[in-house]
């Protein structure tokens, strides 16, 4: 599906008013790597005070435009919500998303449930018994797993929900300003790969070798025949298997980081028998997954850890990399904080004559400026033609224009 011609003018303009530039000098255009606030539609139930605070907050911290504030009205404190009445509510949510909103930041912590689905699956792909198992089956698969782009919506036709969840309003608003603390930090944290003695649980790690293969070069990960690990600083990625973690309140997780352990009910976000995927936001984590109903331990019902982290490194946010790691998400629910992007690339002028562009490239390639006169091109390649390398790249182009735009052109 191709992004209309309004959707994409009023991208640009926001651009725009982001990267005014200095007089003399072009605009510059910066490269689209994930999701922005103006593409986020904020979900409150009015009838809750938790999710009335915690909607405040997000969307004055992350201005969220007023126009993408979706208000409903249902009762609150429930674990889960009855299809017939979540498809009032996903009829009004529907009718009053503006076209340009391109997924979900869903302010409330219950229900996290649709009948058999997870909350944030429902909103994605309305309620549907396909997406949930019987007999330890199969389900219904995403079009968003291991997808290119950013815009989910226009290229795919949902929208991906994330859970402002926490245990109080608290735990939400610390929640919300660590996803806005990560930003463009380009943390040098660790990812933590647990091959625990769990086996049922531990299925996910057939795949730790080739996952190590994959983030050779981008980030050090440890691949550890462990059940915990304690007292480390620089957490970035956490992925294990265990019905309930030991030591995370002892970890420092980066602001940004992604952790979850796949086991039943981790998605239970209130109730479980199990530990909560809300204890890895409690502990520092900025978002996490888990299943409302007995998943099995199929791994395409849980994250892929290389997919999560290479669309993360590569300057996606939070709600992109984890949706986009799950093959089969129906009965999972994912929390944290959506726009949150550590890896968003960065610029800014030298001097009227260069610009120094920051970014995280997952693979070597290059980089060249183009320039138009409109916004909308057509864009021209001008100037020398820069190496990319993996990991963190700090590119400074020379510039010869003195008005109209400028927008990188990256080759792999």
């Amino acid at each position: 599906m191709i992004v209309g011609m309004g959707r994409l003018l009023f991208s640009l303009f926001l651009l725009l008013a982001l990267a005014a530039p200095a007089l003399g000098v072009p605009t510059f255009i910066p490269p689209r790597t994930g999701l922005v606030a103006e593409d986020i539609g904020l979900l409150i139930n009015e009838d809750d005070p938790l999710s009335r605070a915690a909607g405040a907050h997000y969307q004055k911290v992350r201005r969220i435009p007023e126009g993408n504030v979706i208000r409903l009205h249902f009762a609150p404190g429930q674990p889960a919500i009855a299809p017939e009445k979540f498809a009032r509510l996903k009829q009004q949510i529907d009718a009053e998303t503006p076209r340009h909103v391109q997924a979900y930041a869903v302010a409330w912590t219950m229900p996290y449930r649709v009948g058999c689905m997870s909350l944030t699956s429902a909103l994605a792909f309305g309620f549907d018994e396909r997406f949930c198992s019987t007999q330890c089956g199969r389900t219904a698969g995403s079009p968003y797993f291991n997808a290119a782009g950013s815009y989910p919506f226009a290229e795919h036709g949902l929208r991906p929900a994330m859970m402002l969840a926490g245990r109080d309003e608290a735990a939400v608003r610390q929640l919300i300003d660590r996803g806005v603390a990560a930003d463009g930090t380009f943390p040098a944290g660790r990812a933590y790969l647990l091959s625990t003695t769990d086996r049922n649980r531990n299925v996910r790690s057939a795949h730790f070798e080739q996952t190590v293969k994959a983030l050779d070069g981008l980030l050090p990960v440890e691949v550890l025949a462990a059940d915990t690990i304690t007292a480390r600083q620089d957490v970035l990625f956490y992925f294990t298997g265990l019905a309930s973690v030991p030591g995370i309140d002892t970890l420092h997780f980066m602001p940004g980081a992604l952790a979850d352990h796949l086991t039943s009910f981790g998605g239970q976000l209130t109730d479980s028998s199990q530990m909560s995927a809300l204890s890895w936001l409690s502990a520092g984590a900025t978002a996490s997954y888990g299943t409302v109903t007995e998943p099995c331990n199929h791994p395409q019902k849980f994250p892929l850890p290389a997919a999560a982290m290479l669309f993360y490194v590569g300057g996606a946010t939070a709600i992109e990399a984890y949706w986009k790691s799950v093959a089969w998400p129906g009965e999972g629910v994912f929390v944290g904080e959506p726009l949150a992007r550590p890896f968003a690339p960065s610029f800014h002028w030298n001097n009227p004559h260069e610009v120094e562009i920051r970014l995280f490239a997952v693979r070597p390639g290059t980089v060249q400026l183009t320039h138009a006169a409109s916004p909308v091109g057509p864009f021209r390649r001008t100037g020398p033609i820069a190496p990319l390398r993996k990991g963190i790249n700090h590119i400074r182009l020379r510039v010869e224009a003195t008005d109209g735009f400028l927008r990188p052109v990256f080759s792999y």
